[in-house]
């Protein structure tokens, strides 16, 4: 995901780590709040959405070459079995996806950076349908 194939920076260090992370999260789960054309997507989520807040945030820590937070608190992230209680299409998928882009460009996500985590992410959500 990095733009020199030789940088040993993880993306979490080119994303601009920890706060960083907490951003994208952030806002990433406030446009689902408050976008109507997230609406789907964050039926999904029930009422509240501070725990896949805080989930998101632990997990991609460690996804991202930062500290494994999410393994720590939680063991093995075990993705696709944690999500089999929720109804995921494609529109949910495709609601993630756009969700996820406009937050990485919103918080300034390196352009070089954006479309390798682009294409990680799309290969996880696609996993991810269960519907």
């Amino acid at each position: 995901m990095a733009a020199d194939p030789h940088d040993e920076r993880t993306p979490y260090d080119l994303v601009g780590g920890d706060a960083a992370i907490r951003e994208l999260v952030d806002r990433f789960y406030d446009l689902m709040d408050f976008e109507p054309s997230y609406a789907e997507l964050r039926r999904v989520h029930g009422s509240s959405l501070e725990s896949a807040r805080e989930k998101l945030y632990l997990f991609l820590s460690g996804w991202l070459g930062g500290p494994p937070l999410y393994v720590e608190r939680y063991g093995h992230p075990m993705l696709r079995a944690r999500h089999l209680p929720f109804a995921i299409g494609e529109v949910e998928r495709d609601q993630w996806m756009a969700c996820m882009v406009q937050a990485m460009e919103e918080v300034d996500v390196p352009k070089e950076l954006r479309e390798g985590l682009r294409q990680a992410f799309w290969k996880t959500a696609d996993w991810m349908r269960n519907r």
